[in-house]
């Protein structure tokens, strides 16, 4: 693999796609130089300063009162998927313009491992709120971050933390923790999980504020024995007693391999580092990480947003038919953010080459090579007609296409918007 490919590589599944000036700095650079440079966030990020956290009025179910109308809770439900959908289109653009790439990337992971929905949460604030906690303990080590989402209040009330007394247990958020966010399938008993629900008891959300707050009077404070060690644990001091477990590095170390370099090649010993930092440093370096190059299938979230940045398209600069029709592609593919499917998160791999994906990423295609920036396609039409399709690879930074795409897309090189759909639904664009 040449340098070229490596980095190409490299900034594809670190970055949301990565333009051909980006590929370009990243050899010149040379793989090594370039995930240290991933891996430091820069001191400033013009494209995140550029695109705000939206401020967001107060949850519009907190001035109802039992004595609201029908009429006055339907207009709050509709003003609660309005913000809903303020707050996706925001993060998608957020996902298009930041310079740092690694950490919007990294951002979405995050949110598909702590798989939290809007659907139930039904709240922006608190989708905002969690976004904000996965941010900012996204990069370091599990145990801050751990200790946060266990106070999350999206979390709590999409895995029924509030339904969490010590007269009644709940054991729901306890299960999914141990299973599906920090330990595994194995690492845990059942004892374990009614232990730990016990040691979540006593937090509860307003949903007027969207403020969590601990009720000591819900809260079990008695002795407890969780992964084989006793005492009065609270929800510290479980997220603490299992971020330190070895076998949660191990997992979450797993995971990151799962959704950066896919599952044909296995995960190589010792990949787990003090943090995630350190952990997708070792990833990105593995020999095993190069062996993976054109077996992941990219998820419909990084299909798109890379698409948008190489083809120099700005969510928010379209106009609104534009944007719902993004929007409404997402859906089609089953891939919306902050919609996941179900805790445990969205699928992965052929999960997302069926029949009717494909059918809507034609369509959606079809929108992005409307919607190209003039100097993107200028810098297309400038190649000659018969050099087109090398010019496309370039732009989509494709390693290359194989015989049947070539064929496919040679007849289309006259027409240039053509040529980028094609290009965009084609087998070695949709796989990285």
């Amino acid at each position: 693999m040449s340098d070229r490919e490596a980095v190409a590589h490299l900034l594809r599944r670190a970055t949301f796609g990565p333009t051909a000036d980006e590929v370009d700095a990243a050899e010149r650079a040379g793989p090594a130089a370039t995930v240290d440079r991933l891996l430091k966030p820069p001191a400033t990020d013009r494209g995140a300063a550029a695109t705000p956290v939206p401020t967001l009025p107060p949850d519009p179910y907190a001035g109802l009162t039992k004595d609201s109308t029908r009429e006055q809770r339907q207009q709050a439900n509709a003003e609660r998927r309005k913000q809903l959908q303020q707050v996706t289109e925001w993060w998608l653009d957020r996902m298009v313009a930041a310079e740092d790439g690694l950490t919007e990337k990294l951002l979405f992971f995050w949110h598909g491992h702590w798989a939290t929905s809007a659907q139930k949460v039904k709240s922006a604030r608190l989708m905002v709120g969690q976004l904000e906690t996965l941010r900012r303990h996204g990069r370091g080590p599990l145990g801050p971050l751990v200790a946060s989402m266990v106070r999350d209040p999206a979390l709590i009330v999409w895995l029924d933390g509030q339904k969490n007394t010590r007269k009644a247990p709940n054991e729901n958020l306890a299960r999914e923790l141990m299973e599906l966010f920090t330990l595994g399938i194995g690492a845990y008993s059942e004892a374990d999980v009614k232990a730990g629900a016990r040691a979540l008891t006593g937090w509860v959300v307003d949903r007027r504020t969207g403020a969590v707050r601990f009720e000591t009077k819900r809260h079990d404070p008695g002795e407890k024995s969780i992964l084989g060690q006793s005492g009065r644990f609270d929800a510290e001091a479980y997220a603490g007693l299992l971020a330190a477990q070895p076998a949660a590095a191990t997992f979450v170390a797993g995971r990151l391999w799962f959704r950066y370099a896919g599952t044909e090649i296995p995960a190589p010993d010792g990949l787990a580092g003090a943090d995630t930092t350190a952990t997708l440093r070792a990833l990105f370096s593995a020999p095993a990480f190069a062996q993976t190059r054109g077996t992941l299938v990219k998820q419909p979230v990084e299909w798109l947003v890379g698409a948008l940045r190489q083809l120099g398209i700005r969510p928010s600069a379209l106009p609104e038919q534009q944007r719902r029709q993004l929007l409404a592609g997402l859906n089609a593919l089953d891939q919306v953010p902050l919609r996941p499917p179900s805790v445990g998160g969205w699928p992965a791999g052929a999960a997302w080459l069926t029949t009717s994906s494909l059918q809507a990423r034609l369509r959606t295609a079809g929108v992005l090579a409307a919607a190209t920036a003039p100097a993107v396609l200028a810098r297309l039409t400038a190649a000659p007609t018969a050099g087109r399709p090398d010019a496309l690879a370039r732009l989509l930074v494709v390693d290359g296409w194989g015989a049947r795409t070539r064929a496919a897309l040679t007849p289309l090189a006259g027409e240039p918007r053509k040529l980028l759909a094609a290009g965009l639904v084609s087998p070695e664009y949709t796989v990285s």
